[in-house]
């Protein structure tokens, strides 16, 4: 109860002494204000007499009052009036409109002339008693008129407005926070400036009288400050804070009494779960300090090295029992690079380990560092896993991967004589279709001998070519099955074209099909193996002739067409790519192909002529796209199928 009493008498005292500062420091400030607006009336003073320095007329005088009028906020109105106190200039502010009209300003007006007769009497400029003055719309005005005497007779008289007085020749740092106001002497408040007093707040009032010739005013300062102010100082809320602590200490230290102990059961509670989740985990953990010795080891990595927790624990790099004899090197050159700071890989590496009864182990071991709370290094930290049956199964992967890669070669085998087989098929039967023309030109009547000598050399010429053709084909399809590089080389789209052509004319005057060629002007060499595009064109030319060969009255075309490719590798879109590619196409006007034909179209094996074997557009999609372009097919119009496919320019 004491030091209660105590802190509220040293409260009580603060704000006394706080509320005695805060008037000490308004009554101050008030005195300052009362100052400022003598000196600056005095100012206006001496200012109004220096405009009719130097004998000025009227037009010059007006002039200047206009002039001081941009400079004088406070004054409404400026005249110069005779001895008799008529108006000779009269200038209006040019910040308000008029107030006064030219008729209520004569000699007659009891404000003027009170303030001239107290300034003809005291010999010193006077004031009017502060009078109202309406404007419109029920507003007005409080106006106070300073009248000067003038030598060689006559008068100055301005009007002053009460609240712009306050406003012009008060520091504006009075009025913010507070309210500033000219009042009577009875305390009847004639103009305010300044913030509105706001709700639940103190007043500070001070007041200061201010003595004028000829009238009296009182400012009247009003401050505002928040109540209550139950801590006025530094000193008073410092000992209130303490107080306070003194009596808060026993709260918190029973708050924190109890927050420790739901935190040590918490903590017991996550050692738990992280015990049982390490002892049921299948891998092994192992903790090491930074001089080596195992500070931690799992139930799993005692399991996979026989040795119990106690037997590990405390052991060194040096004589750890389950590390070989013949790998202790190893394990200590490890040791020594992580020592020096190296570290482990991420994706582990692997070594052997010793069982208790000497049985050795393989184990891929994951290491990294262990950080404290505060970011340093405290040992390592790693991971063991038993790869003794992964190491297994790795076996008999390999053994069954070599048996599958011998079942591939015999397959490949089977392929290579189903593709030699299909390959050599043209070339043996334009072999033999030339042999037949030649016993024909033979026995042939009715032409000379000579002719017939050219014709038959001619025949066996084409005969030596076809063979040789029917090596070369050998040969490609057993590199193209050994995968070995073939020799490519630039060759003129003219040049392939013109070298089947003998064998599509061949089978074109058999089946009644014309033969229609369209080559652009100028193209550029292909890059290719020569047997290997011939074989794909001349496949794709044998398929079109062999889709039209169908019952029926229409007309039989195949085209053949060698452009620059529209687009990069038969790509969507165009682009500066696209002139080192060159595009050959075959067109037919056959049956078409149908949506369950095209869903297995380029599968091996599979056709849909009776005599077929289904490997050549298998095989002419593999050449084209391992020289580097797209075999593409579209229906064509009016009717049959378009091939394309696009290979490199040289």
């Amino acid at each position: 109860m004491l030091v209660l009493a105590l802190l509220v008498t040293v409260v009580w005292l603060a704000g006394r002494h706080e509320v005695e500062q805060t008037q000490s420091v308004l009554d101050r400030d008030t005195a300052d204000a009362v100052s400022d607006l003598r000196d600056g009336m005095q100012r206006n003073v001496q200012t109004l007499r220096a405009s009719l320095a130097g004998g000025v007329d009227r037009e010059q005088w007006e002039n200047r009052a206009a002039a001081l009028l941009r400079d004088h906020r406070e004054w409404l109105r400026l005249e110069w009036r005779d001895a008799a106190l008529k108006p000779i200039g009269m200038v209006d502010s040019p910040y308000r409109r008029r107030i006064f009209e030219p008729d209520d300003r004569g000699p007659g007006q009891p404000d003027v002339e009170q303030a001239c007769a107290s300034a003809r009497k005291l010999g010193t400029p006077a004031y009017s008693p502060s009078h109202y003055v309406p404007v419109i719309q029920g507003t007005g005005l409080e106006v106070m008129e300073v009248c000067v005497p003038v030598e060689g007779g006559g008068y100055l008289v301005a009007a002053y407005s009460l609240r712009d007085i306050l406003g012009e020749l008060l520091a504006p740092m009075l009025s913010r926070g507070q309210e500033v106001a000219f009042t009577e002497a009875d305390g009847t408040r004639l103009v305010a400036i300044g913030a509105p007093r706001r709700i639940g707040t103190r007043v500070f009032s001070a007041q200061q009288l201010i003595d004028l010739p000829g009238a009296t005013l009182m400012l009247r300062v009003d401050g505002w400050r928040a109540v209550p102010d139950l801590f006025p100082n530094m000193l008073t809320a410092l000992v209130t804070a303490i107080s306070i602590a003194l009596v808060s200490v026993l709260v918190l230290l029973a708050r924190d009494t109890r927050r420790r102990q739901r935190a040590e059961g918490d903590l017991a509670d996550a050692l738990a779960f992280r015990k049982a989740m390490e002892d049921s985990v299948i891998t092994g953990l192992r903790a090491r300090d930074l001089q080596g010795r195992i500070t931690y080891v799992n139930p799993a990595f005692c399991e996979m090295v026989g040795f119990s927790a106690e037997e590990l624990m405390g052991s060194s790099d040096v004589d750890v029992p389950y590390w070989p004899t013949e790998l202790a090197h190893e394990y200590q050159r490890r040791q020594a690079a992580r020592l020096a700071g190296g570290t482990p890989p991420r994706e582990g590496f692997e070594s052997v380990f010793m069982r208790k009864d000497g049985s050795r182990f393989p184990v891929l071991i994951f290491e990294a560092p262990l950080i404290n709370a505060l970011g340093s290094q405290t040992g390592w930290m790693s991971a063991s896993i038993d790869i003794s049956e992964q190491r297994r199964v790795e076996e008999l992967s390999r053994a069954s991967q070599e048996r599958l890669q011998a079942s591939a070669r015999l397959a490949t085998v089977g392929e290579m004589a189903s593709l030699l087989s299909h390959e050599l098929t043209q070339p043996l039967a334009a072999i033999a279709s030339y042999a037949s023309g030649s016993l024909n030109l033979l026995h042939a009547e009715g032409a000379t001998r000579a002719r017939e000598h050219e014709e038959v050399a001619m025949a066996v010429r084409r005969i030596a070519e076809q063979a040789d053709r029917a090596g070369q084909v050998i040969r490609s399809v057993h590199d193209f099955v050994r995968r070995r590089d073939r020799t490519r080389e630039a060759v003129a789209p003219q040049a392939l074209v013109e070298a089947v052509l003998p064998l599509v004319r061949l089978q074109a005057r058999k089946l009644g099909v014309r033969i229609e060629l369209a080559l652009e002007d100028a193209l550029p060499a292909v890059v290719c193996d020569r047997t290997l595009v011939e074989q794909v064109l001349l496949n794709l030319a044998r398929n079109g002739m062999q889709a039209m060969d169908t019952p029926g009255p229409g007309e039989r075309v195949l085209r053949l067409r060698v452009a620059r490719a529209a687009s990069a590798g038969g790509a969507a879109g165009g682009g500066p790519d696209a002139r080192r590619w060159l595009e050959f196409s075959v067109a037919d006007l056959g049956c078409g192909i149908s949506e369950e034909v095209a869903a297995r179209l380029f599968t091996p094996f599979f056709t849909t002529r009776a005599d077929g074997m289904g490997l050549g557009l298998s095989l002419c999609r593999t050449v084209v796209e391992q020289h580097g372009g797209v075999l593409m097919y579209e229906p064509h119009r009016p009717r049959g199928t378009v091939f394309r496919f696009t290979l490199p320019t040289a």
